[in-house]
């Protein structure tokens, strides 16, 4: 009755329940996004110990279990296949935590330096370059772009293409974006390393204010902040339907919050109740499908490389979109703003500006990273829905 058998005739389980034991390391006492490693590393560990019956089996193992029952894939398969296609097949998830994300996030940086939302932008370049680059590898255009989704920094991002596009790299997808999200404070510095100078990291955002003052000035910030969630997503959806679904949330999520007292108890439940419930299920669920026979392969590997280059470019895009405006503006902008139009908020903006302290102890720029650092958010989620648009 006991899984020490199994164990020792299925060496791929021991390596992936030391890969677990690794991924819970890195969030409990490292602290590597731990709120996302820890739930995933357990949902591996669950998904791994043989005759437990907690593996996510995938449709295409298993292709009737598309047109089971719930009670019946619970009944056959275990409650966690049902957790599976009830709450991430169907999407649902993502873009709850995308509505919890929204609650948590101002846009007032992004609205104050509108023009510094353009380098979240430019920073989606990994993106479009890993999708090139996976076809030419043998990827199918619809595992390309799942896999290419990851240089937008943003966790339910990639598990929302992923579902869609090649539900059958959940897993590896979902392991790289979160493990390169938390190793930003590591990614940032290198590439800003390769790609600037020590001039360029020293141009102060503050003093070129005063140099040259902004013409426009926002008189009643709260009215904007109420309007800009509608009127963005009035534009967005009309242009990429596709990335309804996911920025929707994220800026029905940020209108409760900006409306005030009125809609506090929404804004709570979305940022605190509901964000934390579906945190909990998503890394569960998604741990679950990283069981040896569908992780341990040359693709997985693939995914792993291809997701740390997306990252790499999707900075350097950032960076390089700098340094061409700085070619035409008297104006001149920090590269490292560019470097923070990724999705993972607010650390790319925090780590941005403790590079930028190390080399001017005056040069604050933490509100001015945070507007392409929010602006990359949306980003993120535009460049889903064209991919998704084109793909699926």
């Amino acid at each position: 009755m006991t899984a020490f058998s199994q164990l020792a005739t299925n060496p791929a389980s021991l390596f992936m329940l030391a890969l677990a034991m690794l991924i819970l390391y890195l969030g409990i006492f490292k602290k590597y996004e731990p709120l996302l490693l820890v739930p995933i590393g357990f949902g591996v560990l669950l998904a791994n110990f043989p005759g437990g019956n907690m593996a996510v089996i995938s449709s295409q193992m298993v292709p009737e279990i598309k047109h089971m029952t719930l009670i019946e894939i619970a009944e056959g398969y275990g409650i966690m296949n049902m957790l599976y296609y009830m709450l991430i097949k169907t999407g649902l998830l993502p873009p709850l935590i995308f509505m919890g994300v929204g609650a948590m996030t101002d846009f007032g940086p992004l609205l104050r330096n509108l023009r510094l939302a353009f380098f979240g932008a430019a920073a989606q370049l990994g993106i479009f370059t890993v999708l090139i680059g996976a076809i030419a590898l043998g990827f199918t255009p619809q595992e390309a772009g799942a896999l290419g989704i990851i240089g937008g920094a943003d966790g339910p991002t990639a598990i929302y293409t992923a579902i869609i596009l090649a539900p059958h790299l959940l897993g590896p997808i979902a392991i790289a974006a979160y493990s390169y999200m938390a190793l930003v404070p590591l990614i940032i510095p290198m590439i800003v390393k390769i790609t600037t100078t020590k001039k360029e990291l020293c141009i102060n955002m503050k003093q070129q204010d005063k140099l040259y003052p902004n013409t426009y000035s926002i008189k009643n910030l709260k009215l904007v902040k109420i309007l800009f969630p509608v009127i963005v997503l009035f534009f967005i959806a009309l242009i990429v339907p596709s990335a309804t679904p996911l920025l929707g949330m994220l800026l029905f999520g940020n209108l409760i919050k900006e409306i005030g007292s009125a809609t506090s108890r929404l804004f709570e439940a979305a940022s605190d109740t509901i964000m934390n419930t579906a945190t909990i299920f998503l890394g569960l669920t998604v741990g679950a499908t990283m069981s040896a026979q569908t992780f341990l392969n040359t693709q997985t590997l693939l995914i792993i490389a291809g997701g740390f280059l997306a990252f790499g470019f999707s900075i350097a895009g950032g960076i390089f979109a700098v340094k061409i405006y700085n070619l035409f503006s008297k104006k001149k902008i920090n590269p490292l703003i560019g470097a923070t139009g990724l999705s993972a908020v607010p650390m790319a903006s925090r780590v941005a500006n403790d590079i930028a302290l190390k080399h001017d102890p005056s040069n604050h720029i933490l509100q001015y990273a945070m507007s392409s650092n929010i602006s990359g958010v949306i980003g993120s989620a535009v460049a889903a829905g064209i991919l998704i648009s084109f793909l699926s």
